[in-house]
Parts: C-alpha cells; sequence; structure tokens
C-alpha cells in the first residue's frame, strides 16, 4: 500500500466517523468524500484533513433538496455549527480554509457569493455583539449583583427571569429579526439600530412589569426622573426609549425609528400573533412576566433553530455560549467579565479579526495624508458617514434643484430627459439585484433598494451641478452640452454615489459588483472618482479612503482583465504604452547621477513637492487632464482642455503676474493649450512673462517663465527657455517668485538630460492619465517593499527599470495578471541577478504586510493562456480539466 493510499484510508476512517456524529444522510456524505479525494490528489492540504472534511461536507450539505411540503430547503438541515463543533474547528479558521477549498473545487459564483454574505454576516453580528456587552450592562443590572435564586416547592414552577437569562433572550430575538431580513443582515447600520430596538423593547417591558423592576440598573441615564422612588408606577400608554438609546449610545434618531417602524414592529406583531412571544399584542409587552417570559424563550429559541437549518446561516447564538471563545476562535467579550478584566493582547486580536472585514485600512498612496486610526470602532464609523451623508444631502429635494434645471434647459440640447430616462433604468436595474426571494422579503428588499438609490440620486445631482458650476467659472457662457451628453461619465458618477451610500450603511461596500451590476468597465468607472471627490469635499474620510482603494483596484487588476477597454485605447495608440517621464510631472520625478547621465530612467517619488498644498481634498492628488481627455482620447481641441481645471479666486481669466513678482514682467500673447501640457497637477496657468536677473558675479539671465497658479494662492514660476549672457550651455530649474527675487543658482552642464527631459511636454489624453496613476501606485508600493527587505537605492531604481521596460514593452504580460505580480517578479529577478538573493518567501511576507496584500495575488498567477482560473495552497499535478494549468502559485519559487 502507497503512502497516499495510506493517508486516504486514515482521512476516511476520520470522515466517517465524523458522518456518523453528525448523522448525515448517505448521498452528501459520499458526494464530499468524492470531492475531497479528488482534491486531494490534485493538491496539498496543508493542516488537519478533518478540517478540509469539513469544508468538503459543508459545501455537500449546502446542495437543495427538496422537502416534503412545497419549494425546497437551502441544505439538508445540518448545521453550520454541528459541523464545526464536532471537527474541532473554529468559525474564523473555517472561513479562511473555505476560501482557498473555493478556489480548488471550482465552485460557482452564485456559492462563493453566499459563502461571503454569510461571513459578512457573522463580521456584522461579532461587531455588533461588541457593542451589545457595555449597552446592556449600562441598562440592566450586572449579574454579580443578581441576588440568588429562591427555593421554590413544585408547585411554583415559574421563576422570575434573571439578568443573564434576559440577556441571553434579548440576543436571541435581535438575530432573530436580523436573520429574517437577508437584505439588512450585513447592513451594519440598520443592524444596529436593530439591536437598539430589541434593547427599547425589553426596557420598555421591564419598566412596565411592577415585578422587573429589580433587573433595571438604578444609574441608567434613560430611567424616568421618578423610577427611584417607592411610589413610582408605570404610566399608562406605549413607551418608547428609541431616542434616548440613540442619543447615549451613538445611534441615528432618524435611521432607527425607520428601523423600528418598517422591519421592528411588524416582525414582533407577528411573533406575538403566532403565540412565539407571550403577553398583550396590542402593547407588545408582559412576554417577561413569570407567567409567560419561560415559554416565550422556549419558542423564540426553537423557531430560531428552524431558520438556522432552513437557510444554513450561521447560528449566532455562539456568541453568548460558554464555549464562545473556542467557537469563534479569538476570545471574545463576556457577560460577567468587563473587557478591563481581559488578556490586553488577546482583546486586542479579537478586535482585530472581527473588525478587518468592516474596517477600512488606508491604502499605501494615502498615508501621508490619512493615518490609521484604532480608537474608532466600526460601528462608529459607519455612524459618522451616514450622518455625514444625511448631513450633507439635507434640504436637497429628490431631483434636481431649481438651479441645476435651469442650467440645463439654456444647453442647446436639453439633457433633462435623458438624465430622467437614464436614472430610471438604472434604478430597475439596481432594485432587481436586492429583490429577495420571498414575496416579502422582495418587498422590503425593493423598499432598501429606494431608500439606497434616492440618497444617490440626490448626492448624483448635488455632485453634478457642483462640477458644471466649477465649469461654468472657466468657461463662461459656453455651451456644456459636449460635457453632459457623455453616457459612460454620468452613469460612472451614479454608480459611485451609490456605492459611497452603500458602503457608509454596509462597509465594506459592494465593489466591484457595483460596476457588475451597470455593466461598467472598470477602466472607464475609475476615472469618475477624482472628479467626484475633488467637487464634493463634505465627504467622510473614511469614503474618501475606499474610494482610493477603489481607484487602486482598478489601476492594480481590473483594467487589465482581457475584455478591458484599455487594450482598445493601447491599439489606437498603436501599441506604444508611454514610459514613465512621458506622463509624470518633472517635480514628481527622482533625480539622481545616473538618471541625469541618461543611463537610469528617472523614477517618480512617493509624493511631489507640490502634492499637499494643491490637493483639495487629502489623499487625492489632483490631476489636470479634463473630463473630456478622461472619456476620449485623442484629446479634445483647447477649449475643452480647460474643464476640471480649478480657477483662480476671484478671477476668470488670467492674473498678472507683477503683483506677486519683484522681477520685470512682461505679458506675451502665446497659445494657451501649449502650456497646458506642461503645467503640474491641480495648478492653472495664469500668465507668460519674462523674468531678467543679475547674479552676484555680474551675470545676466533673461528667463521666458509661465506662471503657475496653485489652489493656495501662490503662483510659482517656470522656465519655458534660458538665455544666459555671460556663459552659455546652463540650464534652470522651475523657479519660485522667492528664487526669482533672491541669488540665482545655476545648474552644471552634467544636469542638462534631466532638465530637458523635465522640460518636455507630457503626454496628455485618458491613456497618458491611466499610465501615470499606474506608476505613481507601483512606485508608492515598490518602494514600501524595498523599505522592508532592506534593499538599497540604487537597486531599487534598477528593479524600477526592469517593471517599466516590461510594462512599456511587454504589456501584455499585464493581461489578466495583477499589478503586484510583476513588482514581486521584478523584485525577485533583480535580486538574483545582482546577486543579492531575497528568498520568494521572503518577499511574499514583507509583501503581505501592505494594506491591499492579498493571498489570492500569490496563489492564482496565470503562466499561460487567457482563462483565468484558481490554484490552491500548493501545487503538486495539473488539475483535471476543470483548471487551466497555465494558472499556477508563487509559492513554489524559492
Amino acid at each position: 500500500m502507497s503512502d497516499e493510499d495510506d493517508f486516504l484510508q486514515k482521512a476516511r476512517a476520520g470522515f466517517e466517523e465524523l458522518c456518523r456524529g453528525l448523522n448525515m444522510d448517505e448521498e452528501a456524505s459520499n458526494e464530499a468524500w468524492k470531492t475531497y479525494e479528488n482534491i486531494s490528489r490534485n493538491f496539498t492540504l496543508e493542516g488537519s484533513e478533518l478540517h478540509w472534511l469539513a469544508c468538503s461536507l459543508y459545501v455537500a450539505c449546502r446542495s437543495s433538496v427538496p422537502t416534503v411540503g412545497k419549494g425546497t430547503a437551502e441544505g439538508n438541515y445540518v448545521s453550520l455549527t454541528r459541523i464545526l463543533r464536532c471537527s474541532e474547528m473554529s468559525l474564523i479558521e473555517f472561513f479562511n480554509k473555505m476560501k482557498k477549498w473555493q478556489d480548488m473545487a471550482n465552485l460557482p459564483q452564485d456559492f462563493r457569493q453566499a459563502t461571503e454574505k454569510l461571513e459578512r454576516n457573522f463580521t456584522v453580528s461579532a461587531v455588533i455583539f461588541k457593542k451589545y456587552v457595555p449597552i446592556f450592562k449600562a441598562i440592566f443590572k450586572a449579574p454579580s449583583e443578581e441576588p440568588p435564586r429562591v427555593h421554590r416547592s413544585r408547585k411554583q414552577r415559574r421563576h422570575p427571569c434573571t439578568v443573564t437569562e434576559v440577556f441571553n433572550f434579548c440576543w436571541v430575538l435581535f438575530v432573530h429579526a436580523k436573520g429574517n431580513f437577508p437584505m439588512i443582515s450585513d447592513d451594519l447600520v440598520n443592524s444596529y439600530h436593530l439591536l437598539l430596538c430589541a434593547l427599547d423593547l425589553v426596557f420598555t417591558n421591564a419598566l412596565l412589569c411592577n415585578a422587573r423592576k429589580d433587573l433595571l440598573n438604578p444609574n441608567f441615564k434613560g430611567l424616568p426622573e421618578d423610577f427611584s422612588s417607592k411610589d413610582y408606577r408605570p404610566a399608562s400608554g406605549p413607551y418608547c426609549f428609541i431616542e434616548q438609546l440613540c442619543e447615549l449610545h451613538d445611534g441615528l434618531v432618524l435611521e432607527a425609528k425607520g428601523v423600528k417602524e418598517h422591519f421592528w414592529k411588524p416582525f414582533i406583531k407577528k411573533l406575538f400573533h403566532k403565540r412565539i412571544l407571550r403577553g398583550k399584542e396590542d402593547g407588545l409587552t408582559g412576554f417577561l412576566d413569570p407567567m409567560n417570559f419561560a415559554d416565550s424563550f422556549l419558542s423564540l429559541t426553537r423557531v430560531y433553530e428552524e431558520h438556522v437549518l432552513a437557510t444554513g446561516s450561521l447560528d449566532e447564538r455562539i456568541f453568548t455560549g460558554e464555549g464562545a471563545n473556542d467557537d469563534i476562535g479569538t476570545p471574545g467579550p463576556c457577560l460577567c467579565e468587563g473587557v478591563e478584566n481581559q488578556d490586553s493582547a488577546t482583546y486586542r486580536l479579537h478586535a482585530k479579526l472581527t473588525a478587518s472585514a468592516l474596517k477600512v485600512s488606508t491604502p499605501l498612496t494615502g498615508r501621508k495624508y490619512v493615518q490609521e486610526s484604532s480608537l474608532a470602532s466600526p460601528v462608529s464609523s459607519a455612524m459618522k458617514s451616514v450622518g455625514r451623508l444625511h448631513t450633507l444631502l439635507s434640504g436637497t429635494k429628490q431631483g434636481p434643484s431649481a438651479k441645476l434645471t435651469e442650467t440645463l434647459r439654456t444647453c442647446a440640447r436639453d439633457p433633462s430627459d435623458v438624465i430622467s430616462k437614464r436614472l430610471n433604468d438604472m434604478f430597475e436595474l439596481f432594485s432587481q439585484h436586492y429583490e429577495g426571494s420571498g414575496a416579502e422579503n422582495r418587498g422590503l428588499g425593493r423598499d432598501m433598494a429606494v431608500r439606497y438609490f434616492h440618497l444617490a440620486e440626490a448626492l448624483y445631482y448635488r455632485i453634478l451641478e457642483s462640477i458644471i458650476e466649477r465649469e461654468k467659472m472657466i468657461l463662461g457662457d459656453a455651451d456644456l452640452s459636449c460635457i453632459l451628453e457623455q453616457d459612460i461619465f454620468h452613469r460612472s458618477l451614479l454608480a459611485c454615489c451609490l456605492e459611497i451610500v452603500i458602503f457608509s450603511y454596509r462597509p465594506p461596500g459592494d465593489f466591484p459588483n457595483m460596476i457588475q451590476i451597470f455593466q461598467l468597465p472598470a477602466y472607464h468607472f475609475y476615472k469618475v472618482i477624482e472628479v467626484l471627490v475633488r467637487s464634493e469635499q463634505g465627504l467622510f474620510r473614511e469614503v474618501v479612503k475606499h474610494l482610493n482603494q477603489v481607484e487602486e483596484q482598478v489601476l492594480e487588476s481590473l483594467a487589465w482583465t482581457s475584455d478591458s477597454p484599455l487594450w482598445g485605447s493601447l491599439r489606437g495608440a498603436k501599441d506604444r504604452v508611454p514610459a514613465c517621464q512621458e506622463v509624470m510631472p518633472p517635480q514628481y520625478l527622482e533625480q539622481s547621477d545616473e538618471s541625469s547621465k541618461g543611463s537610469v530612467p528617472l523614477t517618480p517619488i512617493n509624493h511631489g513637492a507640490d502634492l499637499s498644498a494643491n490637493s483639495t481634498v487629502k489623499g487625492v492628488s489632483p490631476s489636470p487632464t479634463t473630463l473630456l481627455d478622461r472619456y476620449s482620447s485623442p484629446p479634445a481641441g483647447p477649449a475643452r482642455r480647460r474643464l476640471f481645471v480649478d480657477p483662480v479666486d476671484g478671477e476668470s481669466g488670467v492674473a498678472s503676474a507683477g503683483s506677486t513678482s519683484t522681477a520685470p514682467t512682461v505679458v506675451a500673447k502665446t497659445n494657451q493649450a501649449s502650456l497646458v501640457t506642461a503645467i503640474p497637477a491641480g495648478q492653472t496657468v495664469v500668465t507668460m512673462a519674462t523674468a531678467t536677473v543679475t547674479a552676484n558675479n555680474g551675470q545676466t539671465v533673461t528667463i521666458p517663465v509661465q506662471g503657475i497658479a496653485n489652489e493656495s494662492g501662490g503662483i510659482t514660476f517656470i522656465p519655458v527657455q534660458v538665455s544666459v549672457t555671460g556663459q552659455g550651455g546652463a540650464t534652470l530649474q522651475a523657479l519660485s517668485t522667492q528664487t526669482l527675487s533672491g541669488p540665482l543658482t545655476v545648474q552644471s552642464p552634467a544636469t542638462k538630460a534631466a532638465a530637458k527631459a523635465a522640460s518636455s511636454p507630457l503626454k496628455k489624453g485618458s491613456l497618458s492619465l491611466f499610465f501615470r496613476k499606474v506608476y505613481h501606485l507601483a512606485s508608492v508600493r515598490l518602494r514600501d517593499l524595498c523599505a522592508k527587505l532592506d534593499i538599497s537605492s540604487e537597486l531599487r531604481r534598477k528593479i524600477w527599470t526592469c517593471f517599466e521596460y516590461s510594462l512599456v514593452h511587454c504589456t501584455e504580460l499585464m493581461m489578466d495578471r495583477h499589478l503586484d505580480q510583476l513588482l514581486m517578479c521584478a523584485v525577485y529577478v533583480m535580486t538574483k541577478v545582482t546577486k543579492e538573493d531575497k528568498s520568494f518567501q521572503n518577499i511574499m511576507k514583507c509583501y503581505r504586510s501592505q494594506p491591499q496584500a492579498s493571498s489570492n495575488v500569490y496563489r492564482s498567477v496565470l503562466i499561460s493562456g487567457r482563462k483565468r482560473c484558481h490554484s490552491g495552497t500548493k501545487h503538486n499535478s495539473p488539475p483535471d480539466g476543470s483548471q487551466d494549468p497555465g494558472m499556477k502559485s508563487l509559492t513554489n519559487v524559492r
């Protein structure tokens, strides 16, 4: 017997024992074993084989099985919680292994989406449970203060409920309600307000029940003023403390009241009507009464268990169970143990793992502007984001404002009807995506779609008006029809607004699914992001970080797919990819002795000197490229080319340079279009002038300069060409007003090559802007990687040369691949060539510390062919036809 057969025989014995413990049906167990056997022959499965068998069993259990009644159930009624407990696997470990299993088994997209939603539901519940414990302890007494139960005779079987029982009851009530509304089950904001509704209901019942005042914390700020008096009697009529709970615990009152009216109340009334909750149905009270509580809790638990088994959901009672730490895989907060008493290291680990899926990591390109913050919880960040969104849109109506309507009417071709029809069509597509499976869920899903879309529509009109206002300040009374007829721009703008709204309610958003709903090419969609952020400065910083992440996803991989319009643009440019120095402004390029001599190409620096000063929104580098340049190539004429260039405060045309410089100036007429090509990012050409400067040695220099107005109000003068009296052949760098009025510094002839490259006009158009952003992103990531690998600046420049050459001359290397793959390969190859060996394992270790890092980048690499498939941890032999043999793993590289 071979080692492989011996291994499979042992695995088979463990699998059969697992199936007996789960009482698994024969069909599901056979299917699970067949899949496991096939995958184990083609992949090396690291770790416990029982864990991989559990993944295979879970997939088999989720197959649709006909029920005795009508319809189908989502599985064979084997609980995920039971599978995990029998296989001794934690929930977090299950999600990690399940992602790899889905790739190896090549499971369909529907199953992957269901697993992702299950993980998001778990993450939302984990974050909310962390908030639930302190809120509950603020409202109710601590279990330690609870008096011991009095022994009662057999006739007195009804015991008053304890604080611990109320804690568990309230949580089950919440998770059952959350599970019945799949359209908001992974919505952090609405799920949190659903929890506040559950606490409000239980608190109200405890307050109205005379025998249950002892449950409440007398120090709770939401209690009635006369609650502590002996003569206190609850007033008649319904109570509602949702407003006080929102004020005390970071809720949004309007949002919470909306959830209570549309979701919570109808759901609770149904529970009372079906006698799952016992008490007074008209007032939704009485279930805490000793005669009702036990039956209510038992019935609620039973229907929740049935729902979990029928839908294949996660049993979220694991958060309150005794073995919660082992079941989840991380230490969690306990009702009886305060956070302050727990081990700080393990508690930080729990917070990091449970919140990682909801927290937005600051991308490397934004680290200079927005620092990582670990103080704000995901709930508070989401609440602030939604609150900022509502503040932003307060006072706005559903459609365009009167001012925007009038602007649209003044166009040569009124686009109002086209815009309105486009919005209606996009709404239908969006609402179809959000409709649930059942009749009731379908209606609620459409309600949520309407809510999200209305907010996005209001934001869309607000930003569109802001964009048009900026253009009118520059172009005056010019007709804007050419701008407003860009269909891809409008659809991208609305999709981006929808992504902002959904991200605010449901971090981490719905990208790239959002552009798939509307069939928007990622290469075109990303172009609107910078325009939107520059036009709307009231966005919450987490939203800006998220949009930065979205843009990076497009630049690193989504724009490079084989069906991307990028390849059509490249064919239109005769397959010529611009080099870095052709698209990057000179002040963003690193100067060195080698690059000055022309032996090494110029490399980008992380942040340009004027980037932070000229940026309208921190973290987003402005660009001089216009809207039509973004969506058309070759670029449009000179008048159109000025779109989206920031106007100078108080001026609509050109400004005189004499007011800002002590040097003599002469205003010269020149072609405005020729100047736009050389201006730095986010700056506006305001004048042409000449400056005559006499240095300390008597040398006279006449410099034709162009004045560049930046958004901070200053003007920078850049020389167009230089005439030096007394010493020929010298070249000057860009001069500021302070330099012109002070001593003159002349470059040596050795730097002529670099200065010539810096003065050459930059390429324009959508393709040039795209590669400029790609080069900047690659440079930031490469510098970070080299710093962690302790690679010298000289070697880093050689690595950059290798990377840039690959991108310019072998562009198809990027088709269906990832930018990080090319960067890691460039690092590995050049360190090998230069005898400074860095193992690929070490390169991947440093790469994993970057915020955008994903294991799929080095586990799923296209080697040959164009069909994108996935690979497992290690590739032993080619799979049997279900996967592309061209897909391999970089983890095999040594």
